[in-house]
């Protein structure tokens, strides 16, 4: 099983260049970051876990893509993923642009794990219609894509146009980096999602799905993806935070059967914000979790 890493780097905590060089040297397959640019001081959202007001630590995330960057310039093979980029809340020109731009000079190594947001304040306020938050981000998707692969590249939509343009580097893997569907489906369940994994997608990235039910969903993506002439095999299944058993072994056990090629794990202080990765205990916290899950 792989194993990636969901590190929360901040001016609070340890350097990014020696957490990253760390990760690496562990052995995790990939590293992970987070998205939120702000968290507006008064919100009707609710926080996802547990209702009320949202963590500070949320407030705290750098850029994403400046921290992949970095990561590039100081690790040679580990894997750069977001986890998740809010999509509709960027230009899509320029994000097609950051996101090649890493996957260039990190030598292929970009997995461009995506979603449409949670927080309809945050949405609001960067002008996005949160209604149609999603119906955005896949026309985006599909936007950067022609930027990605044509020499002139040219869009027309409902949410973005643009005429022919040139737009380089373009990405070192072809035709692009893996498009992850960062999203889990709600109370209206996982069909749309999955439909969104086929369609403009290159593999799927759930939060807390139990094994099981990790499998009956990807036993309904392959189906969609036979009918829809994907090849199911190259699907990236990237799960979060999976439900752990007593061994972790067994864990491992469980999610491969059920089809997962990658788990994201971390410490909890590290989800919940609470002195993660401080100057003083960093390396003893990712030492700690690398002897625990890298087995």
């Amino acid at each position: 099983m792989k194993v990636g890493v969901s590190l929360f780097v901040s001016e609070l905590t340890a350097k990014p260049q020696d957490v990253f060089k760390k990760a690496e040297a562990l052995g995790f397959d990939a590293l992970i970051v987070p998205e939120h640019a702000f968290i507006p001081v008064k919100h009707k959202t609710p926080y996802p876990a547990g209702g009320g007001e949202i963590p500070d630590w949320y407030s705290l995330m750098p850029d994403p893509f400046v921290l992949l960057g970095i990561a590039a310039g100081v690790t040679k093979t580990i894997k750069l993923m977001t986890g998740i980029c809010l999509v509709p809340e960027h230009n899509p020109l320029v994000l097609a642009k950051v996101v090649a731009t890493v996957d260039y000079f990190s030598g292929g190594r970009m997995y461009f794990g995506i979603g449409a947001g949670w927080l309809a304040d945050e949405s609001e306020i960067m002008g996005v219609d949160f209604r149609r938050r999603w119906p955005i981000t896949r026309e985006y998707i599909r936007a950067m894509k022609e930027l990605w692969t044509k020499p002139e590249a040219s869009f027309e939509g409902k949410y973005i146009n643009f005429p022919a343009v040139k737009s380089f580097p373009k990405p070192a893997q072809k035709p692009h980096p893996p498009v992850l569907i960062g999203a889990n489906g709600g109370a209206q369940g996982p069909e749309k999602v999955l439909k969104d994994v086929v369609t403009i997608g290159d593999g799927w990235m759930p939060l807390r799905l139990k094994a099981n039910v990790l499998a009956d969903n990807l036993a309904t993506l392959k189906k969609m993806c036979q009918e829809a002439g994907r090849d199911f095999s190259k699907m990236d299944i990237t799960m979060f935070r999976p439900y752990e058993r007593p061994e972790v072994k067994q864990t491992y056990e469980e999610y491969e059967a059920a089809g997962c090629h990658r788990i994201v794990v971390g410490t909890e202080a590290m989800y919940k914000g609470q002195g993660a990765l401080s100057p003083q205990t960093w390396e003893t916290e990712m030492e700690t979790l690398a002897r625990k899950y890298l087995i």
